[in-house]
């Protein structure tokens, strides 16, 4: 356990909330710098199948679930850049506790509506490659995968307080 120095133990309250703010909102601002290329990548990928001479060949429920991964990706990619744009529209003076708190639900919408592209992908993927009954159970597994790692196990350590 990390001690408090006598500068911290007689911090004003309201300035160590501000570093706080601070601190996570750097943190956020790191994880999207993170996330972002890679969406960006997904999303280049699935603006330009429609022009190959595959696309085409698609059955019309793989078409369907392009379409879901299309859609669930460029809305993701909104969300994702939303804080950035929501910043400096704003303008100063603003709320951090504020800006915060709509970055963090910005920033797991987009983690969901990830999770549902991914899945898609990985579904229209291995349905070309190997047939139906496979790609369910592929894209099954990626989305268990996803729920778990990005969702359920984040949950369940906030829950047991394990850091």
């Amino acid at each position: 356990m990390q001690q408090e120095s006598p500068e911290q133990h007689h911090e004003d309250p309201r300035q160590r909330d501000q570093k706080t703010l601070h601190r996570e909102l750097d943190e956020l601002t790191s994880e999207l710098r993170m996330v972002i290329p890679g969406v960006t990548v997904l999303l280049a990928f699935l603006l330009g199948l429609p022009f190959t001479s595959v696309f085409s060949d698609l059955s019309q429920l793989q078409e369907d679930v392009y379409f879901v991964a299309f859609l669930s990706t460029a809305v993701a990619v909104v969300f994702l850049l939303s804080e950035g744009a929501y910043h400096q529209v704003r303008g100063k003076p603003y709320s951090k506790g504020r800006l915060l708190k709509t970055a963090i639900r910005q920033m797991v919408t987009a983690l969901i509506l990830l999770s549902i592209a991914l899945s898609a992908v990985v579904f229209l993927v291995t349905d070309m490659l190997f047939g139906t009954i496979t790609s369910i159970l592929v894209s099954g597994g990626i989305a268990i995968l996803i729920i778990w790692m990005w969702f359920a196990l984040p949950l369940f350590r906030r829950i047991r307080n394990d850091r």
